[in-house]
C-alpha cells in the first residue's frame, strides 16, 4: 500500500517548499511584504506528493493521537520513572544548537526525540546509552533520519531525552520567530500583553549580565505545555508573576531556579506579558551574542 500513501511533514516537506517561493520586499517606512508565488507552489505540490496517486476513499480510518494533544507532562514523569533523567550540559545545548542550522533540521530531530520518549515511556532503556546507539541497534531506523540530525544528537545518550525536547521545542519556536512566524499566535490574547520599553530595558539587563539559558528554556516549557491548554486562564491569572509562576512550576518538577534568576529577572512582569517577554529575551539574547 506504500506507493499509493501520500506521505508528506508539514515543517519539513511543506513549509520549505513554500518559503522557497516567497519573495519578500521592504519599502521605506513599512513593514516587510511577502509575496507568495502561489500557482506554482500549487504546481509543486501536486508534482511532489499527488502525481501518480489513486483516489483512495475509505471510512473508519484509524484516528492517530495529533502531537499538540499529547500529554508531555505524564509521558516526562513516566520516562523519568523508568530511565534517570539529567539535564544536558551547557556544551552539548550550544553544539546541537549550532549543528541543526535550519528549521526542517530542528523539526525532524524534535520528532526523533518525541519518537524516543515515547518507547522508552513503555520499554525503559539504559539511561547511559548513547541516543543514536539506540536509534541504530534497537528501533533500527537511523538510516532513515537526516546526516546532520544524527551528527548532533551523536553527543547524547537516553537520559538525555526529557532535557532534548526542551531545547528542540524552544529551538523550533526561536526558528519560527527567525523566519517571520508566530509560535503563539494561538494563545489567549490575555497572555500577549506588549512590553513596555522600561521592561525591555530591564530586560536587556538581566540578558547581559548573566547565564539565563536554562530559564529561557523552562519559562518555554511551561508556555507550551501549561498555558498552551485549553483554558488555561481560568487556573493561570494573567496578573500572576512571571517568575513566582515559572518556579513554582520548576519546583514541581524539582528543578532549582539559578539564583542570579532569582536575584535579577524583573519582578513586575506578569503572566499577561509571558508571550512578549520570553520572544523579546531570546532575540535579545541572540543579538547580544552576535554583538558580542
Amino acid at each position: 500500500m506504500e506507493p499509493h500513501v501520500i506521505c508528506y511533514d508539514v515543517e519539513k516537506d511543506l513549509l520549505p517548499l513554500v518559503l522557497s517561493n516567497c519573495q519578500y520586499s521592504l519599502e521605506r517606512g513599512h513593514e516587510m511584504i511577502s509575496q507568495y508565488d502561489l500557482p506554482r507552489i500549487q504546481q509543486q505540490i501536486l508534482t511532489r506528493f499527488l502525481q501518480g496517486k489513486p483516489l483512495i476513499t475509505r471510512t473508519e480510518i484509524p484516528t492517530l493521537v495529533n502531537t499538540q494533544e499529547r500529554d508531555y507532562e505524564t509521558i516526562f514523569n513516566t520516562v523519568k520513572g523508568k530511565v534517570p533523567q539529567a539535564i544536558v550540559s551547557s556544551l552539548i545545548r550550544n553544539a546541537v544548537s549550532r549543528e541543526l542550522k535550519s528549521y526542517s533540521e530542528v523539526c525532524e530531530a524534535l520528532k526523533v526525540v518525541e519518537l524516543l520518549l515515547g518507547f522508552l515511556s513503555m520499554t525503559g532503556g539504559d539511561p547511559i546509552m548513547k541516543l543514536v546507539t539506540y536509534l541504530q541497534d534497537i528501533l533500527k531506523m537511523a538510516q532513515n533520519i537526516d546526516r546532520n540530525v544524527l551528527q548532533a544528537l551523536g553527543r547524547c545518550r537516553l537520559t538525555h531525552c526529557v532535557s532534548l525536547w526542551q531545547l528542540l521545542s524552544s529551538l523550533k519556536s526561536e526558528h519560527m520567530l527567525r523566519l517571520k512566524r508566530e509560535p503563539f499566535s494561538e494563545y489567549p490574547a490575555e497572555y500577549q500583553v506588549p512590553l513596555t520599553e522600561e521592561d525591555k530595558l530591564k530586560l536587556k539587563g538581566f540578558i547581559s549580565k548573566g547565564n539565563m539559558d536554562q530559564w529561557l528554556l523552562e519559562m518555554h516549557e511551561f508556555l507550551l505545555l501549561v498555558l498552551g491548554r485549553l483554558r488555561a486562564t481560568d487556573d493561570y491569572s494573567p496578573l500572576w508573576s512571571v517568575i513566582e509562576t515559572v518556579a513554582a512550576y520548576m519546583d514541581r518538577k524539582g528543578v532549582e531556579v539559578p539564583l542570579y534568576v532569582e536575584e535579577n529577572f524583573p519582578e513586575n512582569l506578569q503572566l499577561s506579558q509571558i508571550v512578549e517577554t520570553w520572544k523579546y529575551a531570546v532575540t535579545a539574547k541572540q543579538d547580544w551574542m552576535m554583538e558580542g
